[in-house]
């Protein structure tokens, strides 16, 4: 299993932050860092800080590019088989509702999310 447990929350929550979690994993910041600069980018574009293109922007203003995956089950491509498949660097995948860190090969959550289907990833 290529999962790591990871969750900077400073309460230990484990839901409706895993946006928050996840940039904590990529830039090393702590959770309260990560989540005002989140509420500053949101309020800049005018919506949450937890939507896609608010994330995605924060992500590309550090050098990140998105790429879309294919999504045809029955043959679907997990997080799991990302993190097998990129044992090298550091990525972010979304999968429309949940989103998470890998990092050389692992995947960095809260809970065990390698079954989830990924819809796209960024990388720098």
């Amino acid at each position: 299993m290529r999962y790591r447990y990871f969750n900077p929350n400073p309460i230990k929550s484990n839901g409706g932050d895993c946006v928050v979690r996840m940039l904590c994993c990529v830039t090393g910041r702590p959770w309260v860092d990560v989540y005002l600069d989140l509420v500053e980018k949101g309020l800049e574009m005018g919506d949450m800080p937890s939507v896609n293109v608010v994330w995605v922007a924060y992500l590309r203003d550090l050098g990140f590019k998105r790429f879309n995956l294919p999504d045809t089950c029955p043959d679907c491509y997990t997080i799991e088989d990302f993190a097998i498949e990129h044992p090298k660097g550091t990525y972010v995948l979304g999968t429309g509702s949940h989103t998470v860190c890998i990092k050389d090969g692992f995947y960095w959550d809260s809970w065990n999310s390698g079954s989830e289907v990924p819809m796209f990833y960024l990388r720098r």
